[in-house]
């Protein structure tokens, strides 16, 4: 616990480790098991601190500390620092790998649904809107991509995933828009304006509509995406 406190994770780590091989028995042992994860989670070792979190899941379902460990799972593959450093580095968002954050999202789900009266529930409950709405970003970056492509289909399939799991983010305004213009570039007018009202409807002082829907008017009411 000393080295744990000094920052000092991966002694700490063969120290419980030790500990465990040695009285694998013990109630030690299970706190030993915890802190591991807490350590390698310290120690920006996302992927040990996953395997650690899942081993103390099968081993101790019933722990009195399982709702912790459910959280501190979410928590290591919780992308907003790493989202921090990709943007610095002008990353690609279609280069990113969402599944890392699907674990996180679902880490929490199971800690919110299994201990709804968890003191962890609060904040994993904020973190699960934080990350609908990172993954909806990242299928509506996907579509913009498509859509500079001209790969208009592939776009507006984006967009209806993105719809259809995450309906209430922030970034379907603008994946709306796309599909709308995408509907356009295919001549299918029906498509494009039905979307069109969609987008009206649901972000009535969006930036993409500089005025309000019109029939008679073309599509390229739309600001540029």
């Amino acid at each position: 616990m000393r080295e744990l406190q000094a920052a000092n994770y991966e002694k700490s780590v063969k120290l419980f480790d030790s500990l465990e091989a040695r009285y694998p028995y013990s109630h030690y042992a299970q706190q030993a098991q915890l802190e591991v994860a807490y350590a390698d989670y310290k120690n920006s070792d996302a992927a040990s601190a996953v395997a650690a979190c899942d081993r103390f899941i099968k081993l101790h379902p019933k722990n009195e500390n399982i709702d912790y460990v459910y959280y501190l799972k979410g928590l290591a593959n919780f992308p907003a620092d790493k989202n921090l450093f990709a943007r610095i580095a002008n990353q690609d968002e279609t280069e990113r790998d969402p599944t890392t954050t699907i674990s996180s999202f679902n880490a929490f789900r199971e800690l919110t649904t299994h201990f709804p009266d968890s003191k962890y529930t609060p904040d994993a409950l904020k973190r699960m809107k934080y990350l609908v709405n990172a993954l909806a970003q990242h299928e509506i970056h996907i579509a913009h991509y498509y859509y500079n492509r001209k790969a208009y289909v592939a776009a507006i399939d984006r967009v209806q995933y993105s719809l259809l799991h995450y309906p209430l983010a922030p970034g379907n305004e603008l994946g709306l828009a796309i599909m709308v213009r995408s509907y356009d570039a295919l001549n299918m007018p029906t498509m494009r304006d039905d979307t069109l009202r969609v987008l009206e409807k649901n972000f009535p002082n969006s930036k993409y509509l500089k005025e309000p829907i019109d029939p008679a008017k073309p599509w390229w009411r739309f600001w540029e995406l």
